[in-house]
């Protein structure tokens, strides 16, 4: 990432994205030999609204960008597998007969808790030989893992033509990611990536897994990100207790709403009538969640009606609530919201993905955007002595070879 903001049309975008996957099948082959690979490519995304709603059933609006993850891949004659990265070194070598039973704790599990489920169902034919990795800050909030995961299904589905559905490469992400890795995480993220549309924000139920595409005229808007470069490094625990305190919560509402299924049903009426009964920081997690689902509905409705004002405000809404309710964001994350609203640029921003550092998600007016974006990464460089990471992203068609 630079330190200024940084933004190729998509045209120049595409030929940035041609150039990158042919370096990295180059290192492919530097590494493995042969012929050239097939290549591949698996966006991240960013979530503009419904913060920690998708483990609480709430909806969520994420668009799938224009980063991610490179892969190249080549089948073999063999069952023998060779897993490489380039985010660390070495090589993982093992067989389809023999994968790991365990995580290595590197990032060789996220494709491996894929495999490990296509062997196991017999849809494994024949060895491969895969390189990743991409051009996605790491712990940033722009959801590395299902970028890996789903491109990884994709992958392996191309290569041994198993003719799998969208939502089938979602849900072996999703069980790789929960059941091999380790992370309890929500079904946003995998669906954000694997259901991508270009020039839409996806709007996902997560309670019921309904979805559609929302209309969001890229021509007069854009998309950018703010790194703060402080990494989360307690992020994992902080956000399991996230987690764990809104299963709580549900848990001492849920007989005053016998019809609830997850935090995300209790009426704010609810909430209202029996919050004193909760412990101070279980009424807050809950308020957040009640207001942000209602905050998430109105800024649905404002996309629909191509008020992006409308939407960009709830955006700034969810951020005070993050903040002051939930508690996951931080003094870098507020100083870039709060110099956000002073420009007339930004629709909207909020701290987006876990929290406790990472990214600021803006919606923007693309006339004025980049000025408006000097001038927050320059309060931001005032503050703190150094200048935040900021890019604009544009929206992406989801993993696909190239």
């Amino acid at each position: 990432m630079g330190t200024t903001p940084d933004h190729a049309p998509p045209e120049g975008r595409a030929r940035e994205l041609e150039r990158a996957l042919a370096r990295h099948a180059e290192r492919f082959v530097e590494l493995f030999g042969g012929a050239r690979p097939r290549t591949f490519f698996s966006p991240g995304r960013v979530n503009l609204m419904g913060a920690h709603l998708d483990y609480n059933g709430g909806p969520v609006a994420p668009m799938a960008i224009d980063r991610g993850t490179y892969f190249a891949v080549r089948a073999r004659s063999d069952r023998r597998v060779r897993l490489a990265s380039n985010s660390e070194p070495g090589v993982l070598e093992t067989s389809l007969d023999r994968l790991p039973a365990v995580r290595t704790a590197r990032w060789f599990d996220y494709p491996l808790g894929v495999l490990r489920q296509l062997a196991a169902q017999g849809r494994a034919s024949a060895g491969l030989d895969l390189y990743f990795g991409g051009d996605l800050p790491v712990g940033a909030g722009l959801s590395s893992s299902a970028s890996i995961c789903v491109g990884s299904a994709f992958v392996f589905d191309a290569v041994w033509g198993l003719g799998l559905q969208a939502r089938e490469r979602v849900a072996l992400a999703l069980v790789a990611e929960r059941e091999f890795v380790g992370v309890r995480c929500g079904i946003m993220d995998p669906y954000a990536v694997g259901l991508a549309r270009p020039g839409h924000i996806l709007w996902l139920d997560c309670k019921d897994e309904q979805f559609e595409h929302l209309p969001l005229d890229h021509q007069r808007h854009c998309v950018a990100v703010a790194d703060t470069l402080v990494r989360r490094e307690l992020a994992q625990s902080a956000f399991n207790q996230r987690v764990a305190e809104a299963a709580e919560a549900f848990e001492r509402l849920r007989p005053y709403a016998p019809q609830a299924r997850v935090l995300r049903d209790i009426p704010a009426q609810v909430l209202a009538a029996h919050e004193r009964e909760l412990a101070p920081e279980l009424a807050r997690r809950a308020r957040h969640v009640v207001e942000e689902v209602e905050r998430t509905f109105d800024a649905r409705a404002a996309l629909l009606a191509g008020d992006e004002r409308r939407f960009g405000a709830q955006m700034f809404a969810a951020h005070r609530s993050l903040r002051e309710l939930y508690e996951v964001s931080a003094p870098e994350l507020d100083c870039l919201v709060d110099a956000a609203q002073l420009e007339r640029a930004v629709c909207g921003a909020r701290l987006t993905g876990a929290g406790f550092g990472g990214c600021v998600v803006m919606l923007l007016e693309r006339d004025g955007a980049e000025a408006a974006l000097e001038s927050v990464a320059q309060r931001f460089d005032e503050r703190f002595g150094r200048r935040p990471a900021v890019q604009i992203f544009g929206p992406d068609a989801g993993p696909r070879e190239l």
